[in-house]
C-alpha cells in the first residue's frame, strides 16, 4: 500500500497484513490539541498553544466515503460548524497516487486552502520529512498553515470541546467525569471488533483471521442489539460520540461490508434493534446530508482491486433510512438550546 517516506511518496512502502494474514491498521502522527480541547484520560497529550480556536480559522479535509472522516462530518453537522469550519471533499476514488481533488466531479471539491492536487501534498507542506499514510480526516490550521490532527476520534473530541462555543449549543459530551469515561469506554469498546472490525474482516489474508474477525463482529453486533432493546443510546438517553463511531460504521454495513468486506453472517436491517437505531441516528438534525451513499460504494468497490478486482459496484440493498423508527419512546434525548437551528426529527 501507498505511503510517504521522508517525504518522498511510494507505492510499496505500507504492509497492511501481518504474518499471520490478519490486517494491521498504522497509528496516525499528527495529534495535536487546540485550546480548550478537553484531552481523554486514556491520552498522554497537552493542549498546543499555537493553535487557538476561531471561526474561519480552521479548515477539515474529508472524503464522504471514508467512515473516519464521516465521523467529523457527523460531528461538525450535530454541533452546528459548518459556518465555523469549511470542507474540502478528495475523490471517492483512490488510485495510486492517493486521496485525489477532482472538483469537476459530483460532490467533490476543490483544495480550497492551497489548491493541491492530491492530499499528500498537505502532509508534506505541514512536515516535509513526514513518514506515515495519506489519510482522512485532516483537520488544518490556516493561520500557523499546518496539520493540526489527523486521528478522526480526537478531532470529533476537539470539534465537540474547543469549539463547543461557536456551535448550535449542542453537547454530544456528558458534563461529569464518570459520564465521559462511559462514553470512552464505548468508543475504545466498539472500535476493534466493529469500526476496525470490518476492516479486518475485508482485508484478512488467512482464513483463521477472517474467521477470529468474524466471530468479533457479530459477537459484539449481538451485544450491541441487546443493549438497545432498553435504551435509545449507546450511553443511554443521551446522544453522544460513541453513537457518532457506531453510525459511521452501520451506514455503511449492509450497502459494503456485507457484501465487499464478507461480513455475511446478518444484515444490520435484519437485527430488531440495530437498524431502528441507525434509522433514529440518521434522521437527527441534519446528519442525511453527511451521507454520500454513492461515493461509498464507488470508493469501496473501486478502489481494493486485491478484493473486488472487477471494479463493479454491487446495486444493492434498497434500504429506508427515513422510515418511522420509534426509538424515541425509549427516552428523549436532551433538547437543544432555544433558537438553536438543528433539532431531532
Amino acid at each position: 500500500m501507498n505511503k510517504l517516506v521522508d517525504g518522498e511518496w511510494r507505492t510499496d512502502a505500507y504492509e497492511a497484513t501481518g504474518e499471520s494474514g490478519e490486517f494491521q491498521r498504522e497509528e496516525t502522527n499528527f495529534r495535536n490539541w487546540p485550546v480548550g480541547s478537553e484531552i481523554p484520560a486514556h491520552v498522554d497529550a497537552e493542549i498546543d498553544e499555537r493553535f487557538e480556536p476561531e471561526p474561519g480559522r480552521y479548515h477539515l479535509y474529508v472524503s464522504y466515503a471514508c467512515p473516519w472522516a464521516h465521523r467529523a462530518l457527523t460531528v461538525r453537522s450535530l454541533l452546528g460548524l459548518e459556518d465555523v469550519i469549511d470542507v474540502s471533499v478528495v475523490d471517492p476514488f483512490r488510485a495510486d497516487d492517493g486521496w485525489q481533488f477532482t472538483p469537476e466531479k459530483e460532490g467533490c471539491t476543490p483544495d480550497k486552502v492551497h489548491g493541491a492536487d492530491y492530499l499528500r501534498e498537505l502532509y508534506v507542506e505541514a512536515d516535509p520529512t513526514a513518514t506515515c499514510r495519506v489519510t482522512v480526516p485532516v483537520l488544518w490550521d490556516t493561520k500557523e498553515d499546518t496539520i493540526v490532527n489527523n486521528e478522526s476520534r480526537e478531532i470529533i473530541r476537539i470539534l465537540d470541546t474547543a469549539f463547543a462555543e461557536f456551535g448550535n449549543g449542542r453537547r454530544l459530551l456528558p458534563e461529569d467525569e464518570e459520564a465521559i469515561r462511559e462514553v470512552d469506554e464505548l468508543i475504545t469498546d466498539i472500535y476493534e471488533p466493529i469500526n476496525n472490525g470490518v476492516y479486518r474482516a475485508g482485508f484478512a489474508r488467512s482464513q483463521s483471521a477472517y474467521d477470529d474477525a468474524i466471530d468479533d463482529l457479530f459477537d459484539a453486533l449481538d451485544r450491541y442489539d441487546e443493549l438497545l432493546a432498553d435504551q435509545r443510546f449507546l450511553a443511554g438517553d443521551r446522544l453522544t460520540e460513541a453513537d457518532v463511531c457506531m453510525f459511521t460504521t452501520l451506514i455503511r454495513f449492509d450497502q459494503v461490508y456485507h457484501t465487499h468486506f464478507m461480513c455475511n453472517v446478518q444484515q444490520i436491517h435484519e437485527y430488531e434493534n440495530l437498524w431502528p437505531y441507525l434509522r433514529d441516528l440518521y434522521q437527527t438534525g441534519t446528519v442525511a446530508e453527511t451521507v454520500n451513499m454513492d461515493h461509498i460504494k464507488e470508493h469501496y468497490y473501486t478502489t481494493h482491486p486485491d478484493v473486488t478486482p472487477s471494479r463493479i459496484v454491487a446495486r444493492g440493498p434498497d434500504l429506508d433510512f427515513e422510515a418511522p423508527h420509534d426509538r424515541d419512546a425509549l427516552a428523549e434525548s436532551p433538547p437543544l438550546p432555544e433558537g438553536s437551528a438543528v433539532a431531532d426529527d
